[in-house]
C-alpha cells in the first residue's frame, strides 16, 4: 500500500470519527440555552418546601379556618410536595414541585431551573429518594417527556394511572448517555 492511500484512509477513519462524535455529543449545547416561561399552577410561595413545611402550614391552615366551613375539594391547584433540585452530573439549580390539578390528575412543575443543555434530556418521576446514587435513577422510572428547556419555568403532566404513593423523586435524565443532570425529592407527607 501506498503512502498516499495510507493516508487517505487515515483522514477518511478522522473524519467519520468526528462527524460520529459531534452527532452524538452535541458539544455547542454547552454553550446554547433554551428558556420555557410556562404559567405555574401553584405559586413558589405557596409550595410546600419540604415535607414537614406542608405538615407545619397544614395544621396552621385547619387552626385558622377552624371557623369556616371546609370544602372536600379545592378549587384549585394544591401543592403536595416541593424540593430543590440537587445537582448530579451538571450544575443544576431550581425546585420541583408535584401538583393535584382541580380535576383529579397531576402534574410537576418546575420553578427558576437552570441546568446545562443537553441532547436527548427526559424528565423522570422516579420510586428512588433524592440522595440515592446516580446510578440508582435509571430504572423504576416514569417518564414525562422530553425537557422542554434548560431553563425557566415549565410544567409535565403526570399519566393518569401513575403510582404517587411511589413517587419519591423527580429526576432530568440524559438517555443517550444514562447519566443524571439532576434530582429533586417529592415524598408527600
Amino acid at each position: 500500500m501506498s503512502k498516499r492511500v495510507v493516508v487517505t484512509v487515515v483522514a477518511g477513519v478522522v473524519v467519520v470519527g468526528l462527524v460520529v462524535g459531534v452527532a452524538l455529543f452535541q458539544p455547542w449545547r454547552l454553550w446554547t440555552d433554551r428558556t420555557a416561561d410556562e404559567a405555574l399552577l401553584v405559586p413558589v410561595a405557596t409550595a410546600p418546601a419540604t415535607s414537614a413545611a406542608s405538615t407545619t402550614s397544614a395544621s396552621t391552615t385547619s387552626a385558622s379556618t377552624a371557623s369556616a366551613p371546609t370544602t372536600t375539594t379545592p378549587a384549585g391547584p394544591v401543592a403536595l410536595a416541593s424540593g430543590p433540585f440537587r445537582s448530579l452530573e451538571h450544575a443544576t439549580t431550581g425546585s420541583a414541585t408535584l401538583v393535584r390539578l382541580p380535576g383529579g390528575g397531576h402534574a410537576v412543575q418546575f420553578e427558576s431551573l437552570d441546568t446545562s443543555d443537553g441532547p436527548d434530556l427526559y424528565v423522570y418521576l422516579s420510586d428512588k429518594p433524592s440522595d440515592s446514587p446516580e446510578s440508582a435513577f435509571g430504572s423504576g422510572f416514569t417518564n414525562l417527556g422530553k425537557l422542554r428547556a434548560n431553563r425557566g419555568d415549565q410544567v409535565y403532566e403526570v399519566p393518569a394511572g401513575t403510582a404517587l404513593d411511589a413517587v419519591r423523586s423527580v429526576v432530568i435524565w440524559c438517555e443517550r448517555f444514562s447519566a443524571g443532570f439532576a434530582v429533586a425529592p417529592l415524598e408527600q407527607s
